[in-house]
């Protein structure tokens, strides 16, 4: 007798809803809250301008790229998958749509096409890499990880080639208008990031596409005998994540105010590391759009510190790691297991 769809409606629940995410904020989510404290305890002390107005701006913007990119990230490993090429994405994107608009004496195809299309093809550009993500690792069935590092590689040797390893400069507004419009004191990119986890937040709590994703992470063939459509799911997820991954590269283009070759180069460390800190299980099927932020804010909050402290460059990345390292145990002991 086949009682996997019974096994899959155990795990959902009586109402049809992951039984352990029964809330858009868990208790493990608030595991990192006392380390956000004491952190800005620590900043109050060290700088007079940590809690000022423009300095919590800084940390705000400065994380917006580093937000959407997380909250890609996160939906899929939601999946129980990975995609290590979305910091490549972030950076290919915008110089393709970039390249496309701008004229030759600026370093670009001489195409010259439309702002608005531009915008359009890096929207597109980042789909389309999720799209072939998604087919390679759930149609032919290969190592999301390994899939993914080669997207990586490729994407990033694309992008030197693409941009003969100069730096696009004079862009068209649109490409700087996440970071230059403002409302509120603080940049579109900000108010965009937030929207973005508070729709995602709510869909995974309350809409049935949502529930499918935690039930795929948490077993894929109960959520398949249950009637969900594994495959187009998880691609879906991977197209939305490209597409996120592009936008976030807009906002770094915004932040910059230009296109580097290297534009994106060594994110996704720190986007796995928020994700993971804020409680993304890497095994799939468990995490909250919540922790995935607070993840973001404590990463956005030491990198400030560290700055603000005048902490010499060569030893901000150890103090960096040994903080995650730190947030990531206190995060787990809080929960009440390791994490594999």
């Amino acid at each position: 007798m086949n009682t996997q769809p019974t096994a899959t409606a155990a795990a959902l629940g009586s109402s049809g809803k992951p039984a352990p995410r029964r809330s858009l904020i868990r208790l493990h989510d608030l595991a990192l809250l006392p380390a956000l404290v004491i952190l800005i305890i620590i900043g109050a002390f060290i700088s007079p301008a940590f809690l000022t107005q423009g300095n919590i701006n800084t940390i705000l913007t400065s994380s917006a790229a580093l937000a959407l990119v997380v909250l890609a990230e996160s939906l899929i490993i939601i999946t129980g998958k990975f995609d290590l090429s979305l910091e490549s994405t972030a950076g290919f994107a915008p110089a393709i749509g970039a390249l496309l608009v701008l004229p030759v004496a600026n370093n670009g195809f001489g195409v010259e096409l439309p702002t608005f299309v531009g915008i359009l093809i890096v929207l597109g550009v980042g789909a389309l890499i999720g799209l072939i993500n998604g087919i390679l690792v759930v149609r032919f069935t290969l190592n999301a990880f390994i899939v993914t590092l080669a997207m990586l590689i490729i994407l990033r040797g694309m992008l030197v080639g693409a941009t003969s390893g100069r730096t696009l400069f004079d862009l068209p507004d649109a490409f700087y208008a996440l970071m230059v419009i403002t409302f509120l004191g603080l940049p579109l990119a900000v108010w965009l990031a937030a929207l973005a986890f508070i729709i995602a937040a709510v869909v995974l709590r309350y809409h049935r596409l949502g529930r499918a994703l935690y039930a795929i992470g948490g077993n894929p063939e109960a959520a398949r005998a249950a009637g969900i459509r594994v495959e187009r799911v998880t691609i879906g997820v991977y197209i939305l994540a490209g597409i996120l991954a592009a936008i976030g590269g807009l906002v770094i283009t915004g932040y910059v105010g230009a296109i580097s070759a290297n534009q994106g180069n060594g994110m996704i460390f720190t986007v796995f590391a928020a994700a993971v800190i804020g409680g993304i299980s890497l095994d799939g099927g468990r995490g909250t759009m919540f922790g995935a932020l607070t993840g973001v804010l404590l990463l956005g909050v030491v990198q400030n510190l560290l700055t603000l402290a005048q902490v010499p460059s060569f030893w901000i990345q150890a103090i960096y790691g040994a903080i995650i390292l730190g947030a990531l145990m206190i995060a787990r002991m809080a929960s009440g297991k390791a994490q594999t």
